[in-house]
């Protein structure tokens, strides 16, 4: 372990070396802040970053460790947060000129868990403007000819290139999961209402999810675990989920689960040599996969998952469509407009399908333990005109179910594409039980 670059520890490696004595969190923080300064001009991952503040917190660590303090199971770990996420010691400018100079007096309910939890918040990672659609400055860390997706840009980037061990996104539509798969990362979107969204930038407070990011299964249990804490102040909630993430990650299933291999409608929208790939490394999993057929009505669900997202960014957003002169680029003006003509009819009803629509896909999933789907169109886009397409998120966001991403592929142009797994609401244990199996299987496959 010792052999590789700090900064190339993944979190719960580092938690381990540092218990042990072997590391410090002052010299993890300084192996980070000098990995961003080799890479910063060519990723552009950061927003706001203040290494002397990252080092003075990593010192406190080391301290209250010295010292006997209580160590929280993040203890003296590097994590970068979302430019959405509000701290009290940093600017959170939503990724928009609108915001620029804005600093928050408190912290969103997450900052505040990963400091008790001993965490150095490194700083702030870029997010495209007010975590929607319009392309940010990063660039992907494996080729920065490509977008490294969005809205969770830097966050995905600041893990894929090992500037930090942990992040944290946010899925509204695709955010989290297809970046990470463009990165080459593990990503996670826990069901709706595990992780609070308060002190959070928000879209639609339907759709609004926190998302985790790391490079291994084990630290995504590890950082989630931390964060599903119940906030009776964000009534979407659903309650402490009274479940182990770490705990199912090292406890392996019995058997081989049950998995449905689903062909999405956008499915024709894909690369068909990534696909392939995909085809074929389902293949590999064995009998335990079985082609499924979605239901009807799940072709419904990109229509009602805009309706839905447009009518909240109108809610948050919509005076600014006439603001002489204009704050925000002309893409989030235009999707603005859009959603300013979303009807309260219309809005309901798309509501009011979804519960409908999940009782179908679970018809379809009765036998199985999980489905795996893809988490994008293809690998990551040349250029920086889009962020990728969310046809491939969306509608699961909508569902509200969870979804893990797991770096398993390689397509055409040696670019990273994942596996994605997704799981009924609440089963968000099983659903990483399920993933370190497919790891498992598919590592003694290769």
């Amino acid at each position: 372990m010792r052999n590789r670059p700090l900064n190339e520890l993944a979190a719960h490696e580092a938690v381990a070396e540092m218990a042990a004595g072997n590391i410090t969190s002052e010299a993890l923080t300084k192996a980070c802040l000098d990995r961003i300064e080799a890479r910063e001009a060519t990723v552009q991952a950061w927003a706001y970053l203040d290494p002397e503040h990252a080092l003075a917190q990593a010192r406190e660590c080391d301290r209250q460790r010295a010292a006997g303090g209580e160590i929280g199971p993040l203890h003296g770990v590097p994590v970068a947060l979302k430019d959405i996420f509000d701290t009290s010691d940093m600017p959170t400018e939503n990724g928009s000129r609108l915001f620029e100079g804005r600093r928050p007096a408190v912290d969103s309910f997450v900052a505040q868990l990963l400091r008790q939890a001993g965490a150095v918040i490194i700083g702030k990672a870029v997010s495209t403007e007010i975590a929607m659609m319009t392309p940010s400055k990063t660039r992907n860390p494996l080729d920065p000819e490509r977008t490294p997706g969005g809205s969770s840009s830097g966050s995905c980037a600041s893990v894929g290139d090992h500037m930090v061990p942990l992040a944290l996104g946010s899925q509204t539509s695709g955010s989290t999961l297809r970046p990470a798969s463009f990165c080459g990362i593990y990503g996670y979107k826990p069901t709706f209402g595990s992780i609070s969204c308060v002190g959070v930038s928000a879209i639609s407070r339907k759709l609004d999810h926190v998302g985790a990011l790391a490079r291994s299964l084990e630290d995504l249990a590890l950082l989630s675990d931390v964060l599903m804490v119940y906030d009776p102040r964000d009534e979407e909630m659903r309650g402490n989920p009274n479940f182990s993430l770490q705990d199912a990650v090292a406890w392996p299933l019995d058997g081989a689960p049950r998995i449905g291999f689903a062909r999405t409608p956008a499915w024709h929208d894909g690369d068909p040599e990534t696909f392939k790939s995909f085809e074929a490394f389902v293949r590999k999993l064995g009998g335990t996969v079985e082609e499924v057929e979605l239901p009807e009505s799940f072709g419904n669900l990109l229509s009602h998952h805009d309706k839905i997202m447009g009518a909240g960014v109108a809610y948050y957003f919509g005076d600014e469509v006439d603001r002489k002169p204009p704050r925000m680029e002309q893409m989030t003006l235009d999707r603005i407009a859009l959603g300013k003509e979303v009807t309260a009819y219309e809005y309901m009803r798309a509501l009011d399908a979804v519960d409908g629509i999940r009782d179908d896909v679970y018809e379809t999933m009765r036998d199985y333990d999980a489905l795996i789907v893809p988490p994008a169109t293809g690998e990551a886009p040349i250029g920086f005109k889009t962020t990728g397409s969310p046809v491939f998120q969306a509608p699961w966001t909508l569902l509200g179910m969870p979804g893990l991403c797991l770096p398993m592929l390689k397509g055409l142009a040696g670019m990273p594409f994942g596996i994605q797994l997704m799981a009924r609401k609440g089963d968000d244990a099983h659903l990483f039980r399920v993933a370190k199996w497919v790891e498992t299987k598919a590592g003694a496959a290769a």
